[in-house]
């Protein structure tokens, strides 16, 4: 037998033998976190992804609840999901920077068995070009508003007399797994979610608390509309060839992720990647993805550097131009 026959019979035998490792130390265990008849509880719900999430989630049977700061808008909100579900939510007006605002109307609502932190706030401008005080609204709402959340409502997830698993969902971006330009302050805020997520699901693990990361695409929003108008050249440029998605199509994969209890949930072919690429040490419940980040990481990379050249080429030929006008 030749040394190519060898390797032939005994390739096989070694995938099977990484997969048999992999089931037996992938962790988180996996679970399923059931939503029918239960509270799923949304910030940033009154427009956009988290408006779309509500409706979703009541379609599926769940009681709702939505927060934000405008009660005209959560009062639209309300009348929209009605309209199109037949389905009543309950809606709590608050601004996640106040956590004495945040904790009342958690503790208004009741005990939330998923919390989805959808709120979120952005604006595309080099560091150079930014006031300190839009710098610390990016981060504040951002991070702080989603520690805020959490704070407030894991003590009733913790004593719950439904013993059934829970959620934790935070809404990043892919803006959270890859730095682009003119985003610094916000990428800042979305990269500081995974930290804030990876080490939250160590600390409630044992209380049957499944927390996930959320990454959506640029999606088609009354916020994104605006922003594209303002927004520096060369982040057009940059982000010229990324897809963007619709609000109900993300909020369809997310709640689907929620549900299957994944820690990243990825939106779209690009997510898939780049959820692969930044895998690192974040927790992983799938052993085949993670025989899937296993054998393609190293070719991944290439393709990343492939990704940052083309960027990094698209800055010299902006600034090269600049200089001749």
């Amino acid at each position: 037998m030749s040394g190519t026959d060898l390797s032939l019979l005994l390739l096989p035998s070694l995938i099977i033998l990484l997969l048999i490792f992999l089931k037996l130390i992938t962790r988180p265990h996996p679970t399923k976190i059931p939503i029918k008849s239960r509270h799923v509880f949304i910030t940033g719900g009154s427009s956009g992804i988290g408006l779309a999430l509500a409706r979703q989630a009541a379609a599926e049977g769940a009681r709702v609840t939505i927060l934000a700061r405008d009660i005209n808008k959560l009062e639209q909100a309300k009348a929209s999901i009605r309209a199109s579900t037949g389905t009543e939510v309950d809606i709590v007006c608050a601004d996640v920077l106040d956590f004495n605002a945040v904790k009342t109307a958690v503790e208004s609502a009741g005990v939330i068995d998923v919390l989805v932190c959808n709120h979120g706030v952005f604006f595309a401008y080099e560091v150079e070009n930014m006031e300190m005080d839009m710098i610390e609204n990016i981060i504040g709402v951002n991070l702080i508003g989603s520690f805020n959340m959490v704070k407030a409502a894991l003590a009733g997830m913790k004593k719950r007399t439904d013993r059934r698993p829970v959620s934790i969902a935070f809404m990043s971006s892919q803006l959270g797994q890859v730095g682009i330009y003119g985003y610094s302050a916000y990428s800042a805020s979305k990269f500081a979610l995974r930290g804030f997520a990876e080490a939250l699901q160590q600390e409630v693990i044992a209380d049957d608390i499944h927390v996930s990361l959320i990454f959506p695409p640029e999606t088609d929003t009354p916020a994104l509309a605006e922003e594209n108008k303002r927004r520096p050249p060369l982040t057009n440029i940059i982000l010229g060839s990324s897809g963007s998605m619709k609000a109900d199509e993300v909020a369809k994969k997310a709640l689907n992720g929620i549900k299957s209890g994944s820690f990243f949930v990825h939106c779209n072919f690009e997510g898939f990647f780049m959820s692969i690429m930044t895998a690192g040490l974040s927790p992983q419940r799938s052993y085949l993805m993670a025989f899937v980040e296993v054998v393609s990481v190293g070719v991944l990379r290439i393709v990343a550097l492939c990704i940052q050249w083309t960027w990094y080429r698209s800055i010299e030929k902006y600034h090269a131009k600049s200089k001749r006008a």
